[in-house]
């Protein structure tokens, strides 16, 4: 059986004042925090749904990226939105007790659109990327960070974090050593992915009832 687990985007849509004022609380405190240094390579583990994923810190990027599959725009009440798919089957970083294989579950996911780039690539035609803000957990803190949608499944990390995300947060980088966050971020298993989706499950359908 394979599970989509849909993380939707609702809080920003009723509470629109509200997150404006914890941004500008947020950029304040990041002008005064103190320097970090992290690994070339770290964890990080998505705050909406948990998913634990390795990322690469790459200072030749400016927009941070993140695996996706299916990516489709769309509109909802004026806006344009995009829908994406994190197969979590493309790199198996969740962590697992060996009840399911990770590619019985794929994560669906729907989010604003931040801005579009358009990607020009060597001896191939140019790439339009849609990019979205998402909340991440990385040395046991959570920052917020556009990311750039593309299908990276091909390559080692699932996710890139760029030079924006390092600046807003005053990221220095080791690249001789990766792994090197002293704090953890929560972060749960692959069984716990899918039994959040059975309970939602069953709440959708005891509300439609």
């Amino acid at each position: 059986m394979r599970f989509v687990i849909r993380a939707l985007l609702a809080v920003a849509l009723v509470f629109p004042s509200a997150m404006a004022v914890s941004a500008e609380a947020d950029a304040n405190n990041n002008q005064q925090r103190p320097p970090e240094t992290l690994g070339y390579v770290e964890w990080v583990v998505m705050k909406d749904t948990n998913l634990r994923l390795k990322a690469r810190l790459d200072t030749g990027a400016k927009t941070s990226s993140l695996h996706a599959v299916n990516i489709e725009g769309f509109e909802r009440d004026g806006e344009e939105w995009v829908s994406f798919q994190i197969p979590l089957g493309d790199h198996e970083d969740q962590p697992t007790e060996g009840e399911l294989d990770h590619d019985d579950v794929i994560l669906e996911f729907e989010r604003p659109v931040e801005r579009t780039v358009l990607i020009k690539r060597k001896g191939a035609p140019s790439q339009k990327r849609y990019v979205v803000m998402m909340d991440f957990c990385i040395a046991g803190t959570t920052h917020t960070t556009q990311f750039s949608l593309t299908d990276r499944g091909k390559f080692s990390y699932p996710a890139l974090l760029g030079r924006r995300f390092m600046r807003d947060d005053n990221i220095l980088i080791d690249s001789a050593d990766s792994f090197m966050a002293e704090k953890e971020c929560e972060y749960i298993t692959l069984e716990e992915l899918a039994k959040r989706h059975a309970e939602n499950v069953v709440e959708e359908t005891d509300s439609d009832s």
